[in-house]
């Protein structure tokens, strides 16, 4: 998408990705973020900049943003714009309420946490330096390649309709779409929810998933029931429920989702494995 209109530039931590990028039409850069000597090739290297490395999984803040921030402040010339990919769950549980980009953050796991401070920093960077900030607040990715297929299999447990959490989702194709669409019509500072138009309880995702794809449905068990056996990081994903308005998405970059449902999704996710198996 971007590589037929741009020259873009990849930073690669590992070496044995170049090749693969190299074929996709990228020119791959071989730098790490947690090591801001590999990033002085940065400096002043592209007009536009797509910030899609997560923060470390531990620890307060976020290190790697800050790097990178460093590794453009040395340039003769700053980047024109800076998207971000951060994550929904920066508003922490708001109790299944509809959530749009005015509400404050309010992070409730050090995850969210981390994203927060990302988004932090780089709005400083924009105020301080006058490049324009984008920040993307995307909910669950999902593709033909990572739906929930294997969590179906493996039979885990999903909350009761009673102790069910709201849950948000994105294409991947829809997210990458918003990437580019942000690089050219994002305001400085703005943040928009990516997300598609689909309302939904995450055990109905499950369960819709499990029919298309017919496998069982997940068992449901109560709030009570599902702290003694799962593990933490799959609660922090049940402990927090909000419904994303896209309006902001929409009317102001202009997407036309490709998907606006998980519907949508899942039916071109069966028609990829048919023809794979064809």
């Amino acid at each position: 998408m971007l590589c037929r209109r741009y020259r873009v530039y990849a930073l690669i931590r590992n070496p044995a990705q170049l090749s693969a990028w190299r074929t996709a039409g990228a020119l791959p850069i071989a730098g790490d973020l947690d090591d801001l000597h590999s990033l002085r090739r940065l400096a002043g290297l592209a007009d536009l900049v797509l910030h899609l490395a997560p923060p470390p999984n531990q620890g307060a803040g976020d290190p790697r943003t800050r790097k990178l921030l460093a590794a453009l402040g040395r340039g003769k010339s700053l980047p024109q714009r800076i998207v971000y990919v951060s994550t929904s769950g920066i508003y922490g549980d708001c109790q299944g309420a509809w959530v749009d980009e005015t509400r404050s953050p309010h992070p409730a796991t050090p995850r969210g946490q981390r994203r927060l401070d990302a988004e932090m920093q780089l709005r400083a960077f924009g105020r301080h330096t006058g490049v324009k900030v984008t920040i993307l607040r995307a909910p669950g990715i999902y593709a033909a390649g990572r739906l929930p297929v294997e969590r179906l299999q493996k039979g885990l447990p999903a909350l009761t309709v009673e102790d069910d959490v709201f849950t948000n989702h994105i294409h991947a194709e829809d997210l990458a779409a918003a990437c580019v669409l942000a690089l050219h019509r994002g305001a400085a500072n703005r943040t928009y929810n990516a997300c598609d138009d689909s309302e939904m309880k995450m055990g109905e995702y499950f369960d819709r998933v499990a029919a298309a794809f017919e496998l069982p449905s997940p068992p449901r068990l109560s709030r009570a029931e599902a702290e003694r056996v799962l593990s933490p990081m799959q609660l922090s994903f049940m402990r927090e429920s909000r419904r994303l308005s896209n309006r902001r998405l929409k009317e102001e970059l202009r997407l036309h989702l490709a998907y606006p449902l998980v519907d949508d999704g899942i039916r071109a996710a069966l028609q990829e494995r048919k023809e794979a198996c064809s």
